[in-house]
């Protein structure tokens, strides 16, 4: 029955090409079209198809992740080597640039040959009708029905499908035809189009493919499954590939030399299929981020060329960092974001962790939240937001209090350690601590009664409206709680709310880019399947004045052992910086929790940020402890020095007398 269904196909198509058979055969096309003109689907006049997205690392070259449903990525005609595309020819349409879409010597020899056996074994599909085919087969518009019909063994379907290769032919011109089918085309082994097909057998781009090469992957096409070289027979392969190379003899493409040499050269095959997903942190901050941007498409079809912020160098600088304070097995992690102030550009993401769902690895996003991860409270990093809500209250950075060892405020408290119902926190260091103090030697030294006091002066409401200006998410729902009713909150400023190193160092950012906030990006541009650009969103506002911004960044020279422009530092908590940087501009901050839970470090310049904060991700309660801080510190600091070494190590713009004295 199949054969006769054959048989009757090939009468009809027989039928329609008879109007042809006294005229030459390059006027088959125009006599076909004279007897009916389809209209033709756009999908088969210009396909498409599911593509892989590569994503490259900022200089545009290093390849770092690869996405797809569909091992496929278009190329030019030109980007396919010239044997490649004789070898298509010769395999499959010997006669395809002299007929017009349905070749009528093909159709009879078929048609003969069929008679003859009694069974359906010669083929008559030229490379355009089976283009067609695969794009019906594929085509989107079209319903699951109408889809299967596209490759369904029946005679009507055989007569659309020359139809409409006669049509395609009046529209497209050969070597448009024959990109699209190389395109197109199933290779086998998951590899679609001839881009997978070349990478995936033999790891070159098609543009290297050699005669022999080509000559073996052209002879896959009739069985892709059971011929290609890689989990077919490979013997079979071998035959087609020999087939492939006496046919091109016949077309006059190559000598018989050139076909005995070929035949003779040994292949190796690579069997190498692409990595498809993420195998990093920042790929997956990347991916999570393409999520939320409903504005774009699929990440794994849609074919983008997408150009990261990820600096290689300072990615490999801040892993190592991280591993020189706790090993990939330790239970404690330092998580160690970069971001570039003024564009939000995320230029690192690191930890001391495999990623990975085995045994010791990890996909939790340790370093960016999100997933259920709300971050890690960072301590006296969050000074800065009380210090901030100040300066623009107008308080000046010489804004003096006599901050003693313990203060007890009007905030109520029933928690260990109240002093009469009330909340009343000390300085970790009274000896060094207590005493009079400003913005800048309370920053310096951080003295914890210092800025409680301040927060007392302008209201934890204004200091948390700080915060969130600045990007903390506030993302756990305990915090989310007390940041929606902030009034009683006094323990805010100490930064006992949950961050993450990517907020935190975004934040700290702001005052870098003299109060610009870009909320953070790990894309700096993005390409389409057709080359054409994708707008990426500039996600930045002037968040602060900038000369509150410059204030702030004026103090952030005294924890770091560095001087600020009106020489009122005298002491800083972390002054190893000054030392790794040489004497260059550099500013920042440390923070440790109660008990040293965790222990941060945020450093910047005006060029690049960085942010670490050390901790236990899975069980709060195992506290860091202090004698870690100056390792954390070291190592964010070091990672900061490799991140700004092509900068020119800008220098900070002081604050306006009037904001530093009044």
């Amino acid at each position: 029955m199949r054969a006769l269904a054959r048989l009757g196909g090939l009468l009809i198509l027989v039928t329609v090409l008879s109007v042809a058979a006294a005229v030459p055969l390059g006027l088959a096309a125009r006599a076909v079209t004279r007897v009916r003109r389809p209209s033709l689907p756009q999908q088969v006049l210009d396909p498409v198809t599911d593509q892989i997205t590569r994503v490259y690392a900022a200089d545009g070259h290093t390849l770092i992740a690869t996405f797809y449903d569909e091992d496929r990525h278009d190329v030019a005609l030109a980007a396919i080597a010239p044997v490649m595309r004789q070898a298509i020819v010769a395999a499959e349409d010997a006669r395809f640039y002299q007929h017009g879409g349905v070749d009528p010597r093909g159709v009879l020899r078929a048609l003969v040959a069929d008679a003859g056996s009694g069974h359906a074994g010669q083929g008559a599909s030229t490379l355009t009708m089976q283009l067609v085919r695969n794009a019906l087969k594929d085509d989107p518009a079209l319903t699951p029905a109408e889809r299967a019909s596209a490759t369904a063994d029946t005679a009507a379907r055989k007569l659309r499908e020359a139809e409409y290769a006669v049509e395609l032919e009046q529209q497209l011109s050969k070597q448009q035809i024959l990109e699209n089918y190389l395109n197109i085309a199933y290779f086998g082994d998951g590899a679609y189009g001839i881009d997978a097909a070349a990478r995936r057998f033999f790891g070159v781009s098609p543009a290297k493919l050699t005669l022999a090469q080509s000559a073996l992957i052209a002879g896959v096409l009739q069985s892709p499954d059971s011929d290609n070289p890689v989990t077919g027979d490979r013997a079979q392969a071998r035959s087609r590939q020999l087939y492939v190379l006496a046919a091109m003899v016949r077309a006059g493409m190559i000598t018989q030399t050139q076909a005995t040499a070929a035949a003779a050269r040994k292949l190796t095959f690579t069997g190498t299929a692409r990595a498809s997903g993420c195998t990093d942190f920042f790929c997956d901050y990347l991916q999570r981020w393409w999520a939320a941007q409903p504005r774009l498409g699929n990440l794994r079809t849609g074919g983008y060329s997408i150009v990261t912020t990820l600096d290689p160098a300072v990615q490999k600088a801040a892993s190592a960092q991280a591993r020189t304070v706790y090993s990939n097995g330790n239970r404690k992690a330092l998580p160690i974001a970069v971001v570039q102030p003024g564009t939000g550009h995320v230029l690192a993401l690191a930890v001391n962790r495999r990623f990975g769902t085995a045994k010791g690895e990890t996909v939790d996003p340790l370093i960016s939240g999100g997933g259920g991860v709300h971050g890690y409270p960072s301590g006296s990093t969050f000074k800065l937001f009380t210090m901030l809500a100040a300066l623009q209250a107008g308080m000046p950075l010489n804004t003096g209090f006599d901050a003693p060892a313990r203060l007890v405020t009007p905030w109520s408290d029933d928690g260990p350690g109240n002093c009469g119902g009330r909340y009343c926190p000390g300085n970790g260091n009274p000896a060094w601590m207590d005493g009079p103090r400003t913005m800048w030697n309370a920053f310096g030294r951080s003295v914890n009664t210092y800025f409680v006091h301040l927060e007392e002066q302008v209201g934890p409401a204004a200091a948390v409206a700080q915060a969130k200006n600045l990007g903390i998410s506030f993302s756990a729902p305990a915090d989310a709680r007390l940041a929606a009713a902030p009034d009683g909150w006094g323990s805010f400023t100490l930064g006992v709310a949950d961050t993450t190193p990517l907020e935190l160092a975004s934040a700290y950012a702001t005052i870098a880019a003299d109060g610009k906030y870009c909320a953070p990006t790990p894309v700096s541009s993005i390409t389409d399947a057709r080359g054409a650009k994708v707008p990426v969103a500039d996600d930045c506002r002037q968040a602060l004045p900038p000369d509150v911004a410059r204030a702030a960044a004026d103090a952030a020279r005294c924890p770091v052992g560095e001087q600020s422009a009106w020489h009122q530092c005298d002491g800083g908590t972390a002054p190893q910086v000054a030392g790794i940087f040489d004497g260059h501009p550099v500013a920042g901050k440390t923070g440790s929790t109660e008990d040293n839970a965790t222990e941060t470090f945020v450093g910047f310049t005006p060029a690049v940020v960085a942010a670490g904060i050390a901790n236990d991700p899975r069980d709060p309660s195992d506290h860091v402890g202090h004698a870690v801080e100056s390792r954390v510190v070291t190592a964010v600091a070091r990672t900061l020095h490799t991140a700004a070494r092509d900068s020119g190590y800008p220098s900070f713009i002081p604050p306006s007398p009037s904001l530093a004295f009044g």
